[in-house]
């Protein structure tokens, strides 16, 4: 993104943390990471599409996942200001892998995509930002010869 980042970026920014602060979707988020462990798509329909709070706290996290990436993807919140400040995304998609053929196949084939083109955007930006970082400490990590001063 060649934009500079504006205040409208940094305030939705901050609504989207603010959102994330929720109690409810703090114990969603936190469900999902550790205790959220479907065989597949079969499993979490059965199991977890039931009305439950485990089908509450599933539908809160994805679609928290999916309105984030919309709106980045659109360009309404600048994508390296969002990059720069979280990894969640990346993590939470991780949990999404083994199951979303499944879930696109019953549903339809672009269940998620925003999400999923959030984290590839994502991880392309951390390459181009982790490649740029060693290149910096490889050069800034030699010493620079002194200036030799001239006695009068």
């Amino acid at each position: 993104m060649a934009s500079k980042p504006t205040h409208a970026d940094a305030e939705l920014l901050l609504k989207l943390y603010e959102i994330r602060r929720d109690p409810e979707l703090r114990q969603a988020r936190k469900w999902f990471l550790t205790d959220f462990k479907p065989s597949g798509w079969p499993e979490i329909k059965e199991r977890y599409l039931s009305h439950s709070d485990e089908d509450r706290w599933f539908r809160m996290t994805i679609s928290y996942w999916e309105m984030v990436g919309t709106l980045v993807n659109r360009g309404a919140l600048h994508a390296d200001l969002f990059f720069d400040h979280t990894g969640e995304d990346v993590v939470t998609w991780e949990r999404c892998k083994a199951w979303i053929d499944g879930a696109r196949a019953d549903i339809r084939p672009t269940y998620l995509h925003q999400f999923e083109r959030l984290v590839s955007n994502h991880l392309a930006f951390r390459m181009k930002l982790n490649a740029a970082a060693t290149r910096a400490a490889a050069g800034g990590g030699r010493a620079k010869p002194k200036s030799k001063s001239k006695k009068r």
